[in-house]
């Protein structure tokens, strides 16, 4: 009998491990499937049909449906430059410079990857459309209430977790494999200035 338990418990530790482990990977990637650059987390192969099977997963289980990586890059933020979880109770800072691609886009979303409700209709800036100051830098403010340059609503209501999605467009260099690549310092920061 004892033999028995004893199984029983070395196989409830063992799946509890392995579909703890597995979500982690889902979530989160390795270093083998995701690139992390200061707040922000690209997968290397998002879109590729070729690609293993965590990233795979990582992408039915949010719905997208990206294009190739050698076609587009996504950048993904849920802290701020500090390792801070981004939050609606908090206003934040994003600072940025010109990206070496076609086109570029930030939108936010709130955790489950939905639009987050405001008045303004406001939910994204792109490279087209972003004010930029004389030395072609740009900033964009994340806040519940209108803030002067380029305004993000973060919604009113009660406190929601934030998700920063960046989508870079036809990048001008590629690795080996045709993988666009940017630039690390090209990356936007994103400062957190004050919370309720």
């Amino acid at each position: 009998m004892r033999t028995l338990l004893q199984l029983v418990a070395v196989f409830a530790v063992a799946l509890l491990l392995g579909i703890g482990s597995a979500r982690y990977m889902i979530e989160h990637g390795s270093p083998l499937t995701t690139k992390r650059i200061g707040p922000w987390a690209s997968w290397e192969s998002e879109g590729n049909p070729n690609a293993d099977p965590y990233t795979k997963a990582h992408l039915a289980r949010s719905g997208r449906l990206p294009l190739t990586s050698t076609t587009a890059r996504y950048f993904v933020a849920n802290t701020d430059s500090t390792g801070y979880e981004l939050t609606s109770a908090c206003e934040y800072l994003i600072e940025g410079s010109a990206l070496d691609a076609r086109w570029w886009s930030l939108a936010l979303y709130d955790e489950h990857g939905s639009l987050i409700e405001n008045p303004s209709q406001r939910w994204s800036f792109n490279s087209d459309e972003i004010l930029r100051r004389s030395d072609g830098t740009y900033r964009i403010n994340v806040a519940s209430n209108a803030r002067p340059e380029n305004w993000l609503p973060s919604g009113s209501g009660p406190e929601r977790k934030l998700v920063l999605m960046l989508r870079i467009y036809s990048p001008r260099e590629t690795n080996s494999s045709g993988i666009g690549q940017i630039a690390d310092d090209r990356l936007p920061k994103i400062e957190r200035k004050a919370c309720n």
